[in-house]
């Protein structure tokens, strides 16, 4: 389960068993959200949220969530590809700069 970034509080990871469509575990606390990141002729056209089990986000910290996955979509899903497809080892990144 590799952390791919950490922002300010939250926690950006894979899951090691997942599935398509790429996708991104957010933690923040005992808070969780999930942002699908949809794409069609090898480019980023939709970031989706799904909620998961665990407790949700307030909606600052979702704000937030959504807006960094937006500017690093592109980064996430080439880690996607380094990690689950080229089985290479994923190192986290921690982002000092707000966004």
């Amino acid at each position: 389960m590799p952390t791919i970034f950490e922002y300010f509080g939250f926690v950006f990871k894979f899951y090691s068993n997942e599935h398509e469509p790429i996708h991104v575990h957010v933690q923040k606390g005992g808070a969780e959200v999930i942002f699908e990141i949809i794409i069609d002729n090898a480019e980023i056209v939709e970031i989706r949220q799904r909620n998961s089990k665990a407790q949700t986000f307030s909606e600052n910290d979702l704000k937030i969530a959504l807006s960094f996955v937006e500017k690093y979509a592109p980064e996430i899903v080439n880690k996607w590809i380094d990690f689950f497809v080229l089985k290479k080892k994923i190192k986290k990144t921690n982002i000092k700069d707000k966004i």
